[in-house]
């Protein structure tokens, strides 16, 4: 297909952010939030990865469903993501569950989330769907992959990625044929079918899916029907019309935005581990995941910050940041920054020593305070001296420790920590 054709294309898709995730797994950090309002990465929220592809791709038609704790996500969007111009008939509608005269129920199920609002989506007369999940991290070229889609005239497109074989048991695994159209479909299989010719790969759907605009209405509307149904994609109406439609699979790494000669980029940020892990990653001098990349850039909404500060050159106390990510408006005074990753406006008083840690926006780190492979919440006051990751039963008893060592502190559980005193 000519650029042409594929531009054209992308204009008459829509795009629907699924963004009403609880992320149950991140414990507090998702306590007053959905997960793709998370912060991530410094400055951004985790739903600001797929809105960027989005815009970036072309595909400026979209719509963001909300359920759970959406309020901080709405001022988000608001205020970050009102730049598209509706004169030229782009714009970003966010869509909370909400009553009707057919139903009073919350989303039941993924495809229910978008069955409820297809008089929304049919309002804008799209030829394609394209449905995101707003939760996850990664640079991808949707246009891309519309072009797959429309080449092998696809009712259902999904995108997929190889990964081990014991990893896919948490995904939706894609059997393929030789001319990638999907045979069989596989929600969480013990047993994960494998890629042909490869025993230890397979096939995971990365829950990014492009409809046919009527097909997909179709599809839904009986999907809604069936009382046996749980209403999810994955679960569900995949499995239902993989033999009974062209559904085809797209590798994800045709359409990952390169970066140098790094594999596919792509995180599910879902558990205390994988939030860490990822924020992690950023710190290391050639990380997979480039945010330098001023080609492909990652928007967001962030306040009006001075710069990042670092005082104080005394003998025994020095404020410096060395294999470090540190935001706008942070004060380093006096302390001792190793391989972690500061929000905006965390303050790291005199003597305190932070490695491996992940400090979210408004954090204060108390004089001596020594803090290892930590996430410290949004807004937390760490008091003077604490000591955290040194002694595992310890971290146990007073904050939620994973079994990879990784110690979370909220201040939820700091204040029981000083009720207990």
């Amino acid at each position: 297909m000519s650029q042409r054709e594929i531009f054209l294309a992308a204009q008459r898709t829509i795009a629907m952010v699924l963004a009403g995730g609880k992320g149950k797994r991140l414990m507090d950090l998702t306590s007053r939030l959905s997960k793709p309002g998370l912060d991530f990465g410094g400055k951004y929220r985790i739903i600001d990865f797929t809105m960027s592809n989005c815009v970036n791709s072309n595909i400026r038609k979209i719509l963001v469903v909300t359920q759970y704790n959406s309020h901080r996500l709405l001022e988000h969007l608001q205020f970050g993501w009102s730049f598209l111009n509706g004169k030229f008939n782009e714009f970003i509608h966010v869509l909370p569950a909400q009553q009707s005269l057919e139903s009073d129920a919350w989303y039941s199920g993924t495809a229910d989330a978008v069955h409820q609002n297809v008089l929304n989506i049919a309002s804008h007369n799209p030829e394609n769907v394209m449905i995101l999940a707003g939760d996850h991290i990664y640079k991808m070229d949707y246009r891309r992959f519309l072009e797959d889609h429309l080449e092998k005239d696809a009712d259902l497109t999904i995108a997929c990625l190889d990964v081990p074989r014991e990893a896919a048991r948490a995904f939706g695994v894609a059997e393929i044929d030789a001319q990638e159209r999907i045979v069989g479909f596989q929600e969480k299989p013990a047993e994960p079918t494998c890629v042909p010719g490869r025993p230890d790969r397979a096939f995971a759907s990365m829950g990014i899916y492009l409809f046919k605009a009527d097909f997909l209405y179709e599809q839904l509307a009986l999907d809604a029907r069936n009382l046996e149904s749980s209403h999810d994609f994955g679960r569900d109406l995949i499995p239902w019309l993989v033999p009974r439609a062209r559904v085809f699979a797209h590798r994800f790494c045709l359409s990952h935005i390169r970066n140098m000669d790094k594999p596919p980029y792509w995180r599910d940020v879902g558990t205390v581990d994988a939030y860490w892990e990822a924020n992690m990653d950023l710190t290391s001098v050639d990380p997979d995941l480039n945010l330098y990349d001023y080609e492909w850039p990652i928007f967001t909404h962030m306040d009006q910050l001075p710069p990042a500060k670092f005082v104080h050159s005394d003998p025994h106390r020095n404020g410096v940041a060395i294999h470090s990510l540190v935001s706008a408006g942070c004060i380093v005074s006096g302390a001792t920054v190793h391989r972690s990753l500061l929000f905006s406006k965390v303050r790291a008083h005199s003597h305190a020593y932070l490695q491996e840690a992940v400090v979210l926006p408004d954090a204060d780190i108390g004089e001596h305070a020594r803090l290892r492979r930590v996430i410290v919440d949004r807004g937390c006051r760490i008091p003077a001296g604490l000591v955290v990751g040194e002694d595992a039963e310890a971290d146990a008893l007073r904050f939620h420790r994973t079994p990879s060592g990784v110690t979370l502190i909220s201040q939820r559980m700091l204040d029981r920590l000083q009720e207990a005193r």
